[in-house]
This record gives structure tokens, C-alpha cells and sequence, in this order.
């Protein structure tokens, strides 16, 4: 039995502002949006098959933990490509600043950080 990644929830400042860079991205769409747990507000943005939580509580949030520094954190969040010199392109006019970009077996890839401090990495297969 393969497990399948369904979703991920994550906690951000603006889940409508986080949701219509990653439709301008990742070319993904919204999927549902409304009141959610304690008060807060939730957008879903994906695909058919899968998408991301972007959940925002009714209190500001707390500074985020440094990445690769506390149990529990997410340290990236890595998305598959079909063209990833057109992905950076839409990395830079979304205002992020593409980083470590690598190009090894078996694939090139890049890093960035959008408003929240999340780090995405972007890779394309050959």
C-alpha cells in the first residue's frame, strides 16, 4: 500500500494573498474557502487530487521557529515542475527572490521564501 499526500495545512498572515500567488505559480485553483477551527479563516488551494491549507488564526501569529531548528518544523515544502525557467520567471514577478538553485541527476531545481517565511522548492525532472 502508497500512501498519497492529500493535503498540508500551514499557517499564514493573508491565506487569500497566499492563495493567488500560488494560482499565478503553481497554476493551481481554490478550492474551497470559509470559517475554520478556533475562529480562524482557511483557503484550499491545488488541484483535483490534492492541495494546501493556508490557515489563518483569529490572533496574530507568533514569529515562525528557525528552519531545520525545532521538532516538528517544516522545513520546505517541494513542488515538481514542468518548466522551471518559466516557474522562476513567476517567482520574481510574484516579488520573491529565487536561491540555492542546483542542477544535479536527477534534475534542476531552485528554493525561495514567499511573505511568510515559508521556503518552497521548485524542481524540474529531465
Amino acid at each position: 500500500m502508497t500512501a498519497i499526500l492529500e493535503h498540508a495545512n500551514l499557517c499564514v498572515s493573508d491565506p487569500d494573498r497566499t492563495a493567488a500567488w500560488m494560482e499565478k505559480i503553481f497554476g493551481w485553483r481554490l478550492r474551497w474557502q470559509g470559517p475554520a477551527i478556533n475562529g480562524g479563516y482557511s483557503v484550499h488551494v491545488g488541484n483535483k487530487d490534492s492541495y494546501i491549507a493556508l490557515y489563518a488564526p483569529a490572533r496574530p501569529l507568533a514569529d515562525p521557529s528557525p528552519p531545520y531548528s525545532a521538532k516538528g518544523a517544516l522545513n520546505h515544502i517541494a513542488l515538481i515542475v514542468e518548466d522551471l525557467d518559466r516557474a522562476e520567471t513567476a517567482v520574481k514577478e510574484a516579488g520573491f527572490t529565487p536561491m540555492n538553485h542546483g542542477d544535479y541527476e536527477p534534475g534542476r531545481r531552485f528554493y525561495f521564501r514567499d511573505e511568510n517565511l515559508v521556503e518552497y522548492e521548485l524542481v524540474q525532472y529531465d
